[in-house]
Parts: C-alpha cells; structure tokens; sequence
C-alpha cells in the first residue's frame, strides 16, 4: 500500500514538472541567456572596430565616470517619472468612470477599446502626431484660430510627453480599472454610512484600497518610459539624449558593443530596483 501511494506521489511529482518545465526553459532561453551574454559582453574590448573576447574594466571605467551617461541617466529618469506620473492622473479619472458609472458590459466594451490601440504599430502612431505637431498641422491651426501662434511643437518636452503619455496610458488605465473593479464595494457603502463625503470616501477609502493597481499601472508607464527609443527620437528629434539614445550613439561611434553593453545592463538594473521597490510599496500592509 505505501509502494502504491509513494508510486502515486513520484507520478503526480513528475507529471507537474513537465507542465511547470516550459517556464525555467523559457526564462533560461530569452531572459537569463541573453543576460549572461550581455554581462560578458560588457569586458570585451574593441580592436579595428571588431569585437574581442576580453576581461577588462576599461568599459565600465570609461561609463560610469562619464559626465555624459549620468546627464543622460538622470534625464531618461526625471522623463520616465514624469511620463509616469501624468499616465497615472489622466488614467485614474477614466478608471473611476469605468468602475462606478458603467455597466458589466459597457465596461467591456470601453476596455477592448483601451487595448485596440495595441494592434496597431507604436511608430505608426508616433509619425501620426508628427502631422498633428508640425508648424502646419492640425493642432497648430486650431491654436492660430483661437489667437495662440506658435511654431512646431516637435522636438519639443511637450511633444515628447505626449508620445510617451500615448504609449502608457492605454495599459495604465485597464490596469487601474481591473483594481478598482476588484475592490470590496461594501468599504464603500460602509464609508457613506459613517458620515464620510465623496472626497474623503475617494482618498480614504477607494485610493488605498487600489494601491497595488495604482503603483503597477505607474511602474509600467515608468518602465515602457525609461526605454523608449522611438518617442525620443522621432518627437523629441534626439535632442533630449535619453538611455536608449546613447546606446545607438555609442554603437555607431566605433561599434562599441561592450560600453553599449555597460549602458543596457545599468537600465536593466535600475529597471528591476524599481520593480522590486514598487511591488513592496504596493503590496505591504497598511
């Protein structure tokens, strides 16, 4: 009988780890190789413009006592905050509509909508806003109309933030709409019956509930943000040199793959700081 029921318990064993094996294999293939490549690649040197396998410190030296690669850190930074953060304000009012003042399944219908956006290539809708902010575009004519002249918003910070607040606020708002979706309506029925007015139901009660959509919803805008390569370069017109911009710059001048290599794995670190960071601030307890 324990021969059978240990036989049991080996099948059951092995038969979860061939459903779970798929998932260390896919992470070991496009996530962890790449890394350890990437790492390696950072000591490697570049003689005649071509790459040789090395193990030296020049390419993290030469970086990370650059005047230029912290100006540009902290630009891509302060961008992706602000991004962020303006993905969030915009985002929360139409996440609270979508919650409280629709039906099931008006609710559906407005959340495909937020994800249709997806279906269509991100550079596609980046060129688009270049006819809406040229000196002759759609945008500047209705500001001379109203007596407001003005030159190209292109290349602009505003320009820019407004690319990257198109790339961010479609996920924000389904991701703030999914949490607050999921909150206990009887907190709130329970804070109106306590004498609480709407404001202070909205700040105490609903906001701290929908933390964690709030903090994930901002922490993807703030990732898809700090990489952006297409919004700096095609609205901002590469004046504001971000992260991503130094890394093809720095690949042109000479190939320098390895100090390309030291700027991408800086990002990646950032980027999984701020993760873990974000995800403790939005799931510890109150």
């Amino acid at each position: 009988m324990s021969s059978l029921l240990q036989t049991r318990r080996l099948s059951r064993a092995v038969y979860g780890a061939m459903w779970s094996l798929p998932l260390p294999i896919w992470l070991a293939g496009f996530f962890l190789g790449p890394m350890v490549l990437l790492v390696w690649l950072s000591f490697w040197d570049v003689r005649n413009f071509l790459l040789t396998p090395d193990f030296q410190l020049e390419n993290w030296q030469r970086i990370l006592s650059a005047g230029y690669f912290w100006s540009a850190y902290l630009r891509t930074a302060v961008i992706a905050l602000s991004a962020a953060a303006l993905a969030t304000l915009v985002a929360l009012p139409c996440a609270l509509a979508i919650t409280f003042f629709l039906n099931a399944r008006a609710r559906m219908v407005v959340l495909g909508l937020f994800v249709v956006p997806f279906f269509t290539s991100y550079l596609v809708r980046i060129y688009s806003w270049q006819i809406y902010l040229t000196e002759n575009g759609i945008v500047m004519k209705l500001m001379a109309m109203i007596g407001i002249a003005t030159g190209s918003l292109l290349n602009t910070p505003l320009a820019l933030m407004i690319g990257l607040v198109t790339l961010t606020l479609p996920l924000v708002i389904v991701i703030q709409s999914i949490s607050l979706l999921s909150l206990d309506q009887t907190l709130i029925h329970a804070a109106y019956n306590l004498g609480c007015g709407p404001r202070r139901v909205l700040f105490a009660t609903i906001l701290p509930a929908a933390r964690p959509g709030l903090v994930l919803g901002a922490l993807f805008a703030f990732i898809f943000s700090f990489g952006d390569f297409v919004t700096a370069t095609y609205l901002g017109g590469g004046k504001f040199t971000t992260l991503s911009i130094l890394i093809a710059d720095t690949v042109k001048s000479g190939q320098q793959w390895p100090r390309a290599a030291v700027v991408a794995l800086m990002m990646i670190a950032t980027l999984l700081l701020t993760a873990l960071a974000s995800i403790a601030y939005a799931y510890r307890r109150a």
